[in-house]
């Protein structure tokens, strides 16, 4: 069958093969070694034709080579990802720390509604009164049922001035239009900024973007002028983010040009990350609260102060994520996330998981082990005071809305990490005054 290929299609492979190969010769950082990577090209090349010309239904060629790379790419490892142009543009937003859209955390229910969890605080949907659990059953006049939160978010987010229209289903009412005007929205990084006495201040970092350093200055300020004393920075089921926003957040408590972190690759040399001179919160006392979820830009973060005996690490042990990925255009506007480094704490430990090993991640200082149970608890609580909070603003809206299910009773779930931070730190200030 193969044999009854037009000839077109060899002069294809043939043109192909030379292109790539030309290409390649143009970057000193892809050489043949023991393996002809010529031949192994010249092979994909051929599959490229072999389904082009003889597949039994017509390919779509873009979405063949784009899993051709996807698949190339998750031979690396777990954090290398070859991102079509949708998901590099929904990379970027989190990296830069906004976007355009309503303000709303949705979430699709069983009867595949989208549905939304809560509203943010001060955005277009909070403005004209949209609630928690209020289903969105049309957008722009289009049934929303069963489509996927991907998509949802795709079509609610747009450019700022832009206006898009949905319908609600809220409970005791019949189902309504709203006419939105898409703002640009803020992801909000630094939370539950507050003080948890006279003197012990708190705040949690969600995600490392560019916007964050910002919020942490506003937050840090705030804290300060109500008299806080010392501090707890919760990076609990904090992913990480950007490296350089990592590093800048460790130079707000640590000076003297203290090393904070290393990076150093394969085809990169290493590369030191160090604090400034001085730190405008240098001689606050700090607990660092880390767990299973902390990783990356977190873990660097705590690796830092513990390594540089600048504060104490409390909680579980952290993921393991020591690794750099670099952002690579594509043709397209496609991107490949790379795994081109490793990170090295102050000490020169490297944290990356070794899965073989079962080692890898930041040991806290006082290890602190909750249950995952306990954690679920502990998040659907802190959900039920967002919706609390949001729904303070509706007193008319009277249907009691919480992670609770039917009947089922809530208890106050003890934060044991949380409290063993302000046990250590109280402990401290005893210690100091005598």
């Amino acid at each position: 069958m193969f044999g009854k290929i037009k000839k077109k299609s060899w002069v294809f492979v043939a043109v192909t093969f030379f292109v790539i190969s030309v290409s390649l010769l143009k970057f000193d950082t892809i050489k043949a070694t023991g393996d002809d990577i010529y031949s192994q090209i010249k092979i994909l090349s051929q599959i490229l034709v072999y389904v082009r010309e003889s597949y039994v239904d017509e390919p779509d060629m873009k979405k063949l080579i784009y899993g051709a790379a996807d698949g190339m790419i998750r031979t690396l490892d777990p954090y290398s990802q070859f991102m079509k142009p949708q998901e590099a543009k929904e990379m970027k937003v989190h990296t830069e720390g906004h976007f355009g859209g309503l303000g709303i955390r949705i979430s699709s229910s069983k009867d595949g509604w989208i549905t939304v969890v809560t509203p943010i605080p001060g955005t277009p949907a909070w403005k004209q009164g949209i609630l928690p659990e209020d289903k969105i059953i049309k957008i722009d006049g289009e049934n929303a049922k069963d489509i996927s939160t991907d998509k949802a978010v795709e079509k609610l987010r747009g450019k700022p001035g832009t206006k898009v229209t949905i319908t609600i289903a809220r409970e005791k009412t019949e189902p309504f239009d709203l006419t939105i005007t898409r703002e640009d929205i803020p992801i909000i990084t630094v939370t539950s900024v507050k003080m948890l006495n006279e003197s012990i201040g708190y705040l949690r970092i969600t995600e490392m973007t560019a916007k964050t350093i910002e919020e942490l200055d506003k937050a840090l300020l705030d804290l300060k002028n109500k008299g806080m004393k010392s501090l707890i920075v919760d990076l609990r089921n904090d992913p990480g983010g950007l490296l350089n926003t990592a590093a800048d957040i460790c130079k707000r408590f640590v000076g003297e040009n203290k090393l904070i972190v290393y990076t150093q690759g394969r085809k990169f040399p290493k590369y030191e990350y160090r604090a400034d001179a001085t730190a405008p919160y240098s001689d606050i006392p700090i607990a660092v609260l880390v767990n299973r979820g902390s990783a990356s830009g977190s873990e660097i973060v705590a690796g830092c102060m513990q390594d540089n005996k600048r504060g104490i690490i409390i909680g579980m042990q952290s993921f393991g994520k020591g690794s750099v990925q670099s952002l690579l255009p594509l043709e397209g506007e496609a991107s490949l996330r790379l795994t081109t480094q490793k990170y090295y704490t102050p000490s020169g430990k490297c944290i990356h998981r070794d899965e073989e090993k079962k080692t890898g991640g930041i040991t806290p200082d006082i290890v602190v082990e909750v249950p995952r149970e306990t954690e679920i608890a502990l998040q659907k609580q802190e959900i039920d005071t967002e919706i609390a909070n949001a729904r303070a603003r509706d007193k008319k809206y009277d249907v009691k809305t919480s992670t609770a299910g039917p009947g089922e009773q809530k208890d106050i779930v003890k934060d044991e990490i949380l409290e063993r931070a302000v046990q250590v730190l109280k402990v401290r200030d005893i210690l100091i005054q005598k």
